[in-house]
């Protein structure tokens, strides 16, 4: 069925391309979906189906993940599933450029950096964990929209690290979303599909971000094979349940022994310890633990434990395991390896450190020597620039 529809043609984008865009005007009335039988005012139809020409927005190793299947399936002639893709990722103090910019020179797609978008002819864009507000004129840019890759179950966990807080929070079930990206918001737009999987116990989010990305991948894929059928039927996300997941922060790092617990403090070495290793403080330094491991009841049952009393952030060396054996509000943490000036074992540390520092006190209680809270002093809020905001 013919669908007529009163536009106003507003200037034409630059550069080549085999047809002009659509009006954004229709793309409101058509909920960002192109119907059969639309052509814009000067004519050009709008593309029903495949191939598309996709532009691609990433940049660390979730990302790389879709562009490699985006790039497998422009190769595959036989599906003619893409027929153009192009990359957009942001600059790096790397020489080598983030993961999506390495995979797009190797494999020579054309690739641009934010906020350079070029400015060829595109059909869709496709966002994987670019961390950048995409403005509404560039999304108005795209006949059928952007897609974006979300490694959560929206609208739990909208944000730039929803791998991250899976982890530390200890959700059993992960997922990813294919949605369509809205103006001015994070993850608010409707859901075209989505996927679970559960979260494997002690899993590290390194490992859950293998899982989601080869998972969230193939979704698109299959989004793209039907897409103007995929956005017609996408689904508002729920009033209820969201949360939100921030980026994490120095900070967040730093181990309260006094309020989490052995669980909270393993979960947080499992989210973030690949990013930022945990800290604390031990005699005015800061120290860094590398190398966490949970205790064996046998090392708890040992008399030099049990003969003394317990106050969170106490550290004991056990020389039959070789571990730091540190208290936490509930019960005890093991730690391998430490970084204090240099990376150091447990034993070395010992040596080095907490051996001669009970030489020197003698007098001393244990509990005197331990991990204390690191307190670090918020970052200084930025001063806002007046510039339009993009994704």
């Amino acid at each position: 069925m013919r669908v007529l529809v009163r536009c106003c043609c507003g200037p034409l984008p630059v550069g080549g391309g085999a047809g002009r865009r659509p009006n954004p005007r229709w793309r409101a009335l058509a909920r960002l979906s192109a119907a059969p039988g639309w052509e814009d005012c000067q004519g050009a139809r709008v593309r029903e189906k495949p191939p598309w020409r996709v532009l691609f927005f990433g940049t660390d190793q979730f990302s790389r993940e879709t562009l490699r299947a985006l790039h497998a399936a422009r190769e595959n002639k036989e599906e003619e599933l893409i027929e153009k893709l192009e990359v957009v990722t942001v600059p790096s103090p790397s020489p080598k450029g983030l993961p999506v910019k390495q995979y797009a020179v190797q494999s020579q797609l054309p690739v641009y950096e934010w906020p350079d978008v070029g400015s060829g002819e595109y059909d869709v864009g496709v966002v994987a964990s670019f961390g950048r507000l995409l403005s509404e004129a560039l999304i108005l840019k795209f006949p059928y929209g952007i897609l974006n890759v979300h490694p959560s179950c929206l609208p739990r966990w909208r944000g730039p690290a929803p791998i991250i807080h899976t982890i530390l929070h200890g959700d059993t079930v992960a997922g990813v979303t294919i949605m369509q990206i809205k103006p001015k918001r994070f993850d608010v737009g409707p859901i075209l599909k989505q996927e679970t999987v559960p979260v494997p116990p002690k899993s590290t989010s390194k490992e859950l971000e293998a899982v989601l990305s080869r998972l969230g991948a193939n979704m698109l894929i299959s989004v793209l094979k039907k897409l103007p059928e995929s956005l017609n039927n996408g689904r508002q996300q729920p009033a209820e349940g969201v949360t939100h997941a921030p980026k994490i922060s120095a900070a967040t790092s730093c181990i309260k022994w006094e309020e989490q617990t052995s669980e909270q403090i393993f979960r947080l070495y499992r989210a973030v310890g690949n990013i930022i290793p945990l800290q604390t403080l031990w005699m005015d330094n800061t120290i860094k633990l590398l190398d966490l491991v949970e205790v064996d009841s046998s090392i708890l049952s040992d008399s030099k434990l049990t003969g003394q009393a317990v106050i969170p952030g106490l550290v004991i060396y056990h020389k039959q395991s070789q571990i730091l054996l540190v208290c936490c509000k509930d019960d005890w943490i093991g730690v391998r390896s430490v970084m204090l000036k240099k990376t150091l074992t447990a034993t070395d540390f010992y040596n080095g450190y907490l051996h001669p520092w009970y030489q020197k006190n003698s007098q001393a209680q244990p509990s005197q020597c331990r991990f204390q809270t690191l307190r670090l002093p918020p970052k200084k809020k930025k001063q806002k620039k007046k510039i339009v905001a993009m994704q």
